[in-house]
């Protein structure tokens, strides 16, 4: 099974910090985000692994490289712009292939356990995603959770939870874009958000979800990255003193 990082937003809500340099190379506890998902990955069996990039991408594609120092392999799927995040998968389709495949936002951080997503099969080649506990700066959640049937929150709103950022997707997913507020460049590439397509699903019944209750942190601004960054270096394991 593939995997694919997200990783060709332009960070805006992160600037400062992000004018010189793409969000994923942004550090917590001294080690790159995209660098704590290529590992979490790879930890977790997913050897071929996709990466988008748009926003100062060549320095991705160069601390990326062809994935070897981590034992894996990865492809660099290039925008010329930001797709989006179902833009920028339709665009790295032809590198993903025909099975369901993981994707992970680039901007998160979890210990959700990714192997289990290895036996995860979308049903009618729909998606099943990742939902965690409402966060405080969304504290209104996204979707409801009834078994592993995925509603729209107002049906439930008491048991809304926040889409993770990970899920499994089966490539015809992403087949059926007409009538969705899309863009299409003059070079074809289809610029569109991932939540129309979600709710597109829900309603033919062919989304379904699990909840993580675990560490999740969505890295949205400096002040997260900051408070991420002190949590996991208090945590670092620190050196022997002799």
């Amino acid at each position: 099974m593939k995997a694919m990082i997200l990783a060709a937003g332009e960070g805006r809500r992160m600037r400062p910090l992000t004018e010189h340099k793409p969000k994923p190379l942004l550090e917590v506890a001294a080690k790159s985000l995209i660098a704590r998902h290529i590992e979490a990955l790879a930890d977790a069996g997913f050897h071929d692994i996709v990466v988008n990039a748009a926003y100062l991408g060549e320095q991705l594609a160069d601390f990326c490289g062809d994935g070897s120092r981590w034992g894996v392999r990865i492809q660099m799927s290039m925008e010329s712009a930001p797709l989006e995040t179902a833009g920028g998968i339709i665009h790295a389709l032809p590198l993903l292939g025909d099975a369901p495949f993981v994707v992970v936002n680039g901007d998160v951080f979890t210990d959700f356990p990714l192997q289990r997503l290895r036996q995860v099969v979308p049903t009618d080649k729909g998606a099943h995603i990742i939902l965690v506990p409402n966060p405080d700066h969304h504290p209104d959640g996204d979707f409801a959770l009834l078994g592993s049937r995925v509603l729209p929150k107002h049906e439930l709103p008491q048991q809304a939870l926040t889409y993770s950022g990970i899920g499994v997707f089966h490539p015809e997913f992403f087949a059926q874009i007409d009538g969705l507020n899309s863009e299409i460049s003059a070079a074809g590439a289809v610029k569109l958000a991932l939540r129309p397509l979600l709710d597109r699903t829900i309603a033919s019944g062919t989304l379904t979800a699990e909840q993580w209750s675990g560490r999740w942190f969505d890295i949205g601004t400096p002040q997260r990255l900051a408070q991420l960054d002190a949590l996991l270096s208090r945590e670092a394991p620190r050196e022997p003193v002799n």
